[in-house]
């Protein structure tokens, strides 16, 4: 069981399960950071130990928040922005209060607000094959490289908007007045946006461009961070 729970008034999130796979920690822990925007940790059993990563919000420097709660650990590594670690079970409570008073005593306020920063304005017809062979140039995406982010104007749904899952909104978008590419896309926790699209309310749309291959098949889908009307 989680020792701790996702709290609101935390600066901090810190989650261990003995049953969670080893491979997957960092991913957790990356995406709980998108979700709740606080550095991050999340720990696992291994060989009687618990282990972990650490993921960090901008600015925030994770290392030296986890160096100053070194007495607890058995071994950490890493830099500002990501972190390994590993200490005794029975330190974890411990090390979760330290840690989050750790965060709590040096993060700064505007820190925790999450910022999208735009890289580029481009129309929907402009994502093709040769774009995304240029984007590809630049991998492997992270912190000192991070995934481009675009934003397209005055974008309309072909009538297919719904919501899925936990209020996730599915959509298949194009631009009027163009060569009418139309692109699947999903905003996850947007559900609330969408009778702007059943409306027909032109908007503006923030994005990451994601590249699916399914049995030789590849597509291109739009990860939406960011939706206002035009």
């Amino acid at each position: 069981m989680d020792l701790d729970p996702i709290t609101p008034f935390k600066k901090s999130t810190v989650l261990f399960n003995p049953s969670w796979h080893k491979g997957v920690v960092g991913i957790v822990a990356s995406r709980l950071i998108e979700r709740y925007y606080k550095p991050t940790i999340i720990l696992t059993e291994s060989n009687g130990m618990a282990t972990g990563s650490a993921r960090s919000v901008k600015d925030f420097d994770v290392y030296t928040a986890i160096e100053n709660c070194s007495h607890l650990l058995e071994q950490f590594g890493g830099h500002k922005f990501a972190a390994g670690l590993s200490l005794k079970t029975e330190n974890v409570k411990a090390f979760i209060e330290a840690f989050e008073n750790e965060v709590s005593r040096s993060i700064k306020p505007e820190m925790l607000i999450p910022t999208v920063e735009i890289d580029l304005e481009i129309a929907l017809d402009d994502i093709n094959d040769k774009l995304i062979r240029i984007l590809n140039q630049f991998a492997p995406h992270g912190p000192h490289n991070m995934t481009p982010v675009f934003i397209s104007r005055g974008v309309l749904d072909t009538g297919f908007a719904k919501v899925v899952g936990a209020n996730h909104l599915k959509l298949e978008v194009y631009q009027p007045n163009t060569q009418l590419t139309k692109i699947e896309a999903i905003a996850f926790g947007k559900g609330d946006f969408l009778n702007f699209f059943k409306r027909n309310i032109p908007v503006d749309i923030v994005y990451k461009i994601k590249v699916n291959e399914f049995r030789g098949v590849t597509s291109i889908q739009l990860i939406i961070e960011e939706i206002k009307a035009a």
